[in-house]
């Protein structure tokens, strides 16, 4: 065998090991995960790299690149997209076509992306809005949000929270036909996150003009205390939110000291003051009996009690709302988990079930049990139409 056959079989081999990853049985169409796995890898390598060179931060690359996905506001035969601002927040609105035999439901909708990536316009959040707004003949509202790093915790609460309200307003609601009393607020991941941060928000606010109907959280991020839950173990490498990069999302989020995002890694970031609220997340008490198994509970480490003061994100139910109180849980409205198998946050949708649950709230828990974190963004598999399918009839049967 040539020089030339020998030095394409070490880069066969070489390519075949980068993009293989081990993955459970039961996962759907594994090799199209592989490759969107793999890409996403590649981004990740390249941009710490690019960040160590100086050129620009780890997330602009993301951002850049992600822009080449983006969508226009274009309407079709159902739909009629247009992009406006609410109180100054850029958001997309999705209106059904057909003439309405009464006023519409209404879906408030908040994307995800680590608080610091995605935007309303993306391919994989356009198509399901259109999909939404023709299938529950609904008013669909997808809002942006600043990112981190330029913009840090509480900007992206304050953003969708005030996008929101001024979506509640009624000569709003009158002006799109959304019947007041058929709103729901949802969200993936770090949009799962702000919805159930804004819905909570809700609940306490005197001035707000009306509160949802109800909530939907598809895998959402509910905490920052406890880095070290079962499905943190299990899953820390499994496609498409590895451990090292949704702790990388929320130091941006929270903060941006790299300093901390070592210390969340080793799970030694907790603030003293942190102490009472642990119950709150202390999964070997919240989580179902069959996902104990094999593990053992260690309490977070306490770090500096500095931490608080500098990132009080941590500690505050509008980034974590997982922390809230179980009187603060019983204002919400009927609520809408997914969880999936393979995710790295799938402790915390259990959890947050439980306590919802225990408040008293109605609450409806979907675990896909061959899922994975970022499944619904991903229009290319087939689990995103089978998880997109029962999120949509779950709303047309609750909203």
């Amino acid at each position: 065998m040539g020089r030339r056959a020998w030095c394409l079989l070490l880069l066969g081999v070489l390519a075949a090991y980068y993009i293989y990853t081990p993955l459970p049985e039961n996962m759907e169409e594994p090799w199209k995960l592989m490759l969107i796995d793999t890409s996403l890898r590649t981004f990740v390598h390249l941009g710490t790299f690019v960040e160590f060179l100086g050129l620009c931060h780890f997330f602009d690359l993301f951002m850049s690149t992600m822009s080449l996905r983006e969508a226009p506001p274009t309407s079709d035969e159902n739909v009629t997209v247009t992009d406006t601002k609410f109180n100054n927040i850029p958001v997309r609105v999705y209106v059904p076509r057909r003439k309405p035999d009464t006023q519409r439901r209404g879906v408030f909708y908040i994307h995800g992306g680590g608080w610091s990536l995605g935007s309303a316009a993306l391919k994989n959040y356009d198509l399901p809005s259109r999909w939404t707004a023709e299938r529950l003949d609904a008013v669909v509202v997808s809002t942006n949000y600043r990112l981190a790093p330029q913009y840090r915790f509480p900007i992206q609460f304050e953003d969708v929270y005030n996008a929101l309200k001024w979506f509640l307003q009624k000569n709003i609601l009158e002006e799109y036909g959304v019947d007041p009393r058929r709103i729901a607020v949802s969200g993936d991941s770090a949009g799962g996150n702000l919805a159930a941060a804004v819905t909570l928000q809700l609940s306490d606010d005197p001035e707000a003009p009306l509160r949802p109907k109800t909530q939907s959280l598809i895998y959402p991020a509910l905490q920052a205390l406890d880095m070290d839950t079962p499905s943190f173990r299990e899953n820390a490498h499994v496609p498409i939110l590895p451990r090292s990069l949704l702790v990388r999302f929320w130091n941006e989020y929270l903060g941006g000291d790299r300093a901390v995002e070592q210390a969340m890694l080793c799970n030694r970031h907790v603030p003293e003051e942190a102490g009472p609220l642990l119950g709150r997340v202390n999964w070997s008490s919240l989580l179902p009996q069959r996902f104990l198994k094999g593990h053992a509970y260690r309490a977070p480490t306490f770090g500096s009690s500095e931490l608080a003061r500098k990132y009080p994100g941590f500690l505050d139910v509008r980034a974590a709302p997982l922390l809230a109180d179980d009187r603060r849980l019983r204002g919400l409205p009927r609520t809408h988990v997914v969880t999936c198998q393979y995710d790295i946050l799938r402790d915390e949708g259990f959890m947050f079930v439980r306590r919802l649950s225990d408040a008293g709230v109605p609450v409806t828990h979907s675990h896909v049990e061959d899922g994975f974190h970022g499944a619904l963004s991903l229009p290319e598999l087939k689990i995103c139409s089978r998880m997109l399918d029962e999120y949509l009839s779950w709303l047309e049967e609750n909203l």
